[in-house]
């Protein structure tokens, strides 16, 4: 018992020092008080919900992109897949409350589906749905990978052959045939897990959980940066020959780390639904993939803290602005990405590092000498 608690103690520390263990404890503490404290208004908890999805998929995307090399650009097809196991749960849990009071969903009663497809079966267990948010996408990353990095496509090329693949599947999901809605995709639910979804303390409970997925999220992606498989990786990054002439086989944990990302994009996707009521092919559009980058490079590449701050930044000034200056928001997004590949590579963590380093070792000032005291004034009585 005392050597597991050593053992933990010993990679807790590896993590993070005892003072960012605290501060991080203390800032999902602060999160979870919000809302019951008054000091987040309820229209506010969904949208700070979701952007704590956003921060889990661009944790995904930095495990890929900063710390492996790999940039993806079809990581929302793993972030859709994920919302679309969670929205068929939801859609299923509703049997009989629908427009047409079927078992069916409404569109397949719509569209004169007669029976529940195949692709459906199992969905009404809450866990199935779970463990499918985080499987299906694995298991396309899974093959998307091994078929990829086995042909040595890298780079610039696999960039684009990951933005296929969203497109494809976005194609694909727009179809009536497949069984996914379509164009509208799911929608109008109205329970999660026997909760109804209106009410506002079942909309708080999926704003904490969001939260402790954030934080459990960080933490996992933290834990395997630090270890010898993420030194491995960072070498695979910077000089992938030299590292597979040294005996390791760079494919495989490319391969890992590209399927544990997909996963937790997955997961992101199954939180996002719940709190946005709606899941369809958009989500699957290229934009939305280059997004996820975008948050990352804004953020600080390479830099955990960096893609969660980048993706509260970005999707911050992307709900403000699409109310105040719905026309701007893409000239900004995209000047945004130019400014940052230009002036600041390193994003704003990198800038928020040098001001403190700037403030750390900044030369206090000399003191003065003090003036010699006249002779005059030194001598009681003075000099006469």
């Amino acid at each position: 018992m005392g050597g597991m608690l050593g053992s933990l103690r010993s990679v807790g520390l590896r993590i993070h020092g005892p003072r960012v263990w605290l501060a991080l404890f203390a800032a999902l503490a602060v999160a979870i008080a919000l809302p019951a404290a008054g000091a987040l208004p309820p229209h506010m908890v969904p949208l700070v919900g979701k952007f704590f999805c956003y921060a889990i998929a661009a944790l995904a995307m930095d495990l890929v992109w900063g710390f492996a090399g790999i940039l993806s650009l079809g990581h929302g097809v793993f972030f859709a897949l994920g919302g679309y196991a969670m929205g068929m749960n939801l859609m299923r849990s509703m049997k009989g409350e629908g427009v047409y009071r079927s078992d069916l969903p409404d569109f397949m009663v719509f569209l004169d589906w007669k029976e529940l497809p195949f692709t459906w079966y199992g969905f009404e267990s809450f866990p199935f749905a779970v463990f499918m948010a985080l499987a299906v996408p694995g298991l396309l990353a899974f093959l998307f990978g091994f078929l990829t990095f086995r042909s040595k496509i890298k780079g610039v090329y696999f960039s684009i052959v990951t933005q296929a693949l969203t497109y494809a599947a976005m194609l694909l999901f727009f179809q009536n045939a497949t069984g996914f809605g379509g164009n509208n995709g799911l929608t109008d639910f109205k329970r999660i897990a026997g909760f109804s979804l209106q009410d506002p303390a079942t909309k708080v409970g999926l704003y904490i959980v969001s939260a402790v997925a954030l934080l459990g999220t960080y933490l996992l992606s933290r834990f395997l940066v630090t270890s010898r498989l993420g030194r491995v990786l960072t070498a695979v990054r910077d000089a992938e020959l030299k590292t597979r002439f040294c005996g390791y086989e760079s494919t495989h944990y490319k391969l890992f780390v590209w399927t544990l990302s997909a996963c937790l994009a997955g997961l992101a996707g199954a939180l996002y639904v719940p709190q946005v009521g709606i899941i369809n092919p958009s989500e699957m559009q290229p934009s939305n993939s280059i997004e996820m980058a975008i948050w990352v490079a804004v953020g600080g590449r390479g830099t955990l803290s960096g893609a969660v701050l980048g993706a509260f930044l970005v999707n911050g000034g992307k709900s403000w602005l699409t109310g105040a200056f719905p026309e701007l928001w893409l000239f900004v997004l995209g000047g945004l990405f130019v400014a940052v590949t230009l002036f600041f590579p390193g994003g704003v963590h990198s800038l928020i590092r040098k001001a403190a380093e700037r403030l750390r070792h900044k030369p206090r000032p000399r003191k003065q000498p003090e003036p010699p005291t006249p002779v005059s004034e030194a001598m009681p009585g003075g000099v006469s």
